[in-house]
C-alpha cells in the first residue's frame, strides 16, 4: 500500500473517539501491518501491500462476502475478510470496514 493511501486510512480511523494506532504487529512473510485498536480490542489492520484485513462475526461476514465488498481471507482465517486498496478510489471502502468493525467494538463496550 502505498504511504499516501496507508496515511489517509490512518488520518480518518484516528479520529475515531478511542481508536488508536498499534505498530508492533508482524506481518506474515514479512509484510508490514499497520493495526488499529479500539480500546484494548483489534478493529484490524492494514498490511504496506495494500491488503487491509478484518474479523467480523459470521452473519456480518457472509453479507460482506455475498455482497462482494470484501474477499475471504487468502489464507483462509475463519470470518476474516480481505480488502484490496490500490487505488485511491479504494480507501472509502476500507474505511467502511474498518468503521464496520468500530462501531461493533463500541457497541459491544456499552453494553458491557
Amino acid at each position: 500500500m502505498t504511504g499516501e493511501l496507508l496515511a489517509s486510512i490512518e488520518c480518518e480511523v484516528r479520529g475515531w473517539s478511542g481508536a488508536w494506532k498499534k505498530w508492533d504487529e508482524n506481518g506474515l512473510g514479512g509484510v508490514e501491518l499497520t493495526g488499529y485498536r479500539f480500546g484494548g480490542s483489534p478493529i484490524k489492520h492494514a498490511h504496506d501491500n495494500g491488503v487491509a484485513d478484518f474479523r467480523f462475526p459470521k452473519a456480518p461476514y457472509d453479507e460482506l462476502i455475498r455482497d462482494g465488498q470484501a474477499k475471504p481471507h487468502p489464507v483462509g482465517f475463519a470470518n476474516v475478510v480481505s480488502y484490496y486498496v490500490r487505488e485511491p478510489e479504494g480507501v472509502p471502502g476500507a474505511v467502511k470496514l474498518f468503521r464496520m468493525n468500530y462501531e461493533r467494538l463500541r457497541a459491544h463496550e456499552s453494553r458491557g
